[in-house]
C-alpha cells in the first residue's frame, strides 16, 4: 500500500498520478489547523481552498481512485500534517509514502523532515503544473549581476514558441507594454465578471466559525469570485478569453471608483492551486486572439502572457532560490507598523478606502492596486515588510507564498534591495489620478503637498525620497527624482517631513 498526500494547492487533475486508478495506492487530503491558523485568512480563502479540495477529492473518487480526506471538523483529525500522516500510514499500514513537492519553503523543509523519520521507503515527485524547474532560472541567470525578468521572459517565449515566427517575436516586438497604461474613462463598456457556480458555500462557512477559526473579511455568495471545480475554472478562463481579453492588455493598469475588476481574467485562484495549467490559460488567449485577429490585437494578448509565462515562473524561481533568506530581507530598514485601516477601510483616503474595502469584499484586488494602492502607502510609510506580508498573505484568495512574498516584499516593498524591482515602486497622488478616477471624490487635493487638505501620499513620497536617499543614489532609475528632491526649498522640505511624520505617527487619522 502507497500513501500519497496531496497538498490544497495540488488540485492538478490531469497529474501523473491520475493516469492510472490502482488499489494499492491511497490518495490522502487533510483540512489542518496548522493551514488555517498561521496567519490570519480571508473567510473566502479559505472556504474556496477547502470547497475546490473537498470537490477535487469527490472527482477522483468518482474516476475510481481510493481517496481518504480529513475535514476540518473530522474527529479523526489530528489537525497537524505529521501527526495525520503518521495515522493513516499505520491505519493503512502503508510500505511507501510519496507526495508532490510542495510550493512552500515551509511545506518542503517539514515533509523533508518527516520523511527522515520514516521507516518505510518515500518520495518526492513533481507537480507536473509549473513551465520551468525549481533551480532553471537561478541557472539561466548564473553570473548575471541583475535578474531582468525581460530576458528570462524571452527565454520562454523561444523555449515553449509562444507568439514566436521562427527566432522573432511575432509582430516584430517581445513587450507591447507601453501600450498597457492607459486609464479607463467608461470606454470601452466592461462585461459583468463572470460568477462561478459554487456548492456548500453557506455550509462550509458554517463549519469554519463552528471549528473557531478566526478569519477575515466578509462571504457572499451572489459575489463569491473563485471557481471550486475544473469545469468552472475552465467557463471562468472561456469568459475572459471571449469578452475582456480584447481590452485587457490596454487597461490592466487602470483603476476605477466603481468598477473591481475592470478586463482582469481573475484566473489566479485556479492557476496557483493547479485546478488550471499555465501553458492550457496561455493557449486558451493565443486560440481567442487567432480568431479574432481584426478584434484582438497583438498588443491585449502579450500583456496577458507576459504575466503568465514570464513573470509568474520568474516570481517562482527566485523565490526558490532565495529561499529561506529572503522572508527576512529588510534592505530598507522600515519598522512601522501596518495601519489599522488596512483591515478596516476606514480611511479618508479614498483610493485606499476603496481599495481595502474591494479586498475585505473580495478576497482579490487587481495587481496595480495591490502595488501602487496598498502597497505604495505601506512602503511610503515605512511599515515592517513582515506586517505586509501577513496582510497580503491572508486577504486575498490567490495568495499562497511562492508567489505572494517575493511580489510583497520584492516588487512591492523594497525589501529585497532590488532582486526583483529596479527601483521602490512609490508615487505621489499624481500617479493614483494618473490611472483612476480615485482622487476625483477624495476629501484631499492630490496636487498640493501641504496643507491639511493635501494628499498623504505627497509628503510621504517626499519624505520618503529624503529619508532614504543615501541608500538610493546609486540607483541611475532614481536620479531624475532625487534632483528634483535636492530642488525643494528647505523649509518647504521640513515642513514635508514634518506633515509626512505625523501621518505616519497616526495614519488611522487620514
Amino acid at each position: 500500500m502507497e500513501v500519497r498526500l496531496i497538498l490544497g494547492d495540488q488540485l492538478n487533475a490531469e497529474h501523473t498520478w491520475f493516469e492510472e486508478v490502482n488499489d494499492n495506492v491511497c490518495y490522502v487530503m487533510f483540512e489542518m489547523r496548522q493551514e488555517t491558523d498561521y496567519v490570519k485568512h480571508h473567510i473566502q480563502k479559505v472556504v474556496a481552498f477547502f470547497g475546490a479540495m473537498r470537490n477535487f477529492a469527490r472527482a477522483r473518487e468518482k474516476e475510481g481512485h481510493r481517496v481518504l480526506y480529513y475535514t476540518l471538523d473530522d474527529s479523526q483529525n489530528e489537525q497537524e500534517l505529521e501527526k495525520n500522516l503518521n495515522k493513516v500510514i499505520s491505519l493503512l499500514d502503508a510500505t511507501r509514502f510519496a507526495y508532490q513537492l510542495p510550493d512552500e519553503f515551509r511545506l518542503d523543509q517539514q515533509l523533508q523532515s518527516f520523511c527522515k523519520g520514516l521507516k518505510i521507503s518515500s518520495e518526492g515527485v513533481d507537480t507536473d503544473h509549473f513551465l520551468t524547474t525549481r533551480d532553471e532560472m537561478g541557472k539561466f541567470f548564473a553570473g548575471k549581476k541583475k535578474w531582468v525578468m525581460e530576458f528570462f521572459y524571452r527565454y520562454m517565449r523561444k523555449k515553449f514558441d509562444i507568439l514566436m515566427v521562427h527566432d522573432q517575436p511575432e509582430g516584430g516586438s517581445w513587450n507591447y507594454d507601453k501600450f498597457n497604461r492607459n486609464k479607463w474613462n467608461g470606454s470601452p463598456a466592461i462585461p459583468p465578471p463572470y460568477l462561478p457556480k459554487v456548492e456548500d458555500i453557506e455550509q462550509l462557512h458554517k463549519m469554519i466559525e463552528d471549528q473557531g477559526i478566526m478569519t477575515l473579511g466578509s462571504i457572499s455568495k451572489d459575489q463569491f469570485l473563485f471557481p471550486m471545480t475544473r469545469k468552472e475554472s475552465i467557463k471562468q478562463l472561456d469568459y475572459f478569453c471571449e469578452n475582456l481579453l480584447v481590452d485587457f492588455g490596454s487597461f490592466q493598469d487602470a483603476m476605477h471608483q466603481e468598477e473591481t475588476n475592470l478586463f482582469h481574467a481573475r484566473i489566479s485562484f485556479a492557476l496557483n492551486v493547479k485546478i488550471l495549467h499555465p501553458l492550457e490559460v496561455i493557449n486558451h488567449a493565443i486560440e481567442a486572439y487567432r480568431k479574432q485577429p481584426d478584434t484582438i490585437s497583438l498588443s491585449q494578448v502579450e500583456g496577458f502572457v507576459r504575466q503568465v509565462l514570464g513573470w509568474r515562473e520568474y516570481i517562482r524561481g527566485l523565490y526558490w532560490k532565495e529561499m529561506p533568506t529572503y522572508k527576512g530581507l529588510n534592505a530598507l530598514e522600515n519598522t512601522n507598523p501596518l495601519p489599522d485601516f488596512y483591515w478596516t477601510g476606514k480611511t479618508k483616503m479614498n483610493c485606499l478606502s476603496t481599495t481595502v474595502k474591494n479586498s475585505l469584499e473580495h478576497a482579490y484586488a487587481h495587481h496595480i492596486q495591490r502595488l501602487m494602492i496598498t502597497g505604495n502607502f505601506a512602503l511610503l510609510a515605512q511599515t515592517h515588510p513582515d506586517a505586509v506580508d501577513e496582510w497580503y498573505l491572508g486577504i486575498y484568495a490567490d495568495a499562497v507564498e511562492w508567489v505572494q512574498l517575493p511580489n510583497t516584499r520584492g516588487m512591492s516593498q523594497y525589501a529585497d534591495g532590488g532582486m526583483v524591482a529596479t527601483k521602490p515602486y512609490v508615487s505621489s497622488g499624481s500617479y493614483v489620478n494618473k490611472m483612476s478616477n480615485y482622487c476625483s471624490s477624495c476629501s484631499y487635493n492630490h496636487k498640493k503637498r501641504l496643507g491639511d487638505d493635501a494628499c498623504p501620499f505627497n509628503s510621504l513620497y517626499w519624505n520618503f525620497l529624503d529619508d532614504k536617499k543615501d541608500f538610493l543614489k546609486s540607483n541611475n532609475r532614481m536620479g531624475m527624482m532625487l534632483n528634483l528632491l535636492r530642488k525643494i526649498k528647505p523649509e518647504e522640505l521640513a515642513a514635508i517631513k514634518t506633515r509626512a511624520y505625523e501621518i505616519i505617527a497616526n495614519p488611522d487619522a487620514y
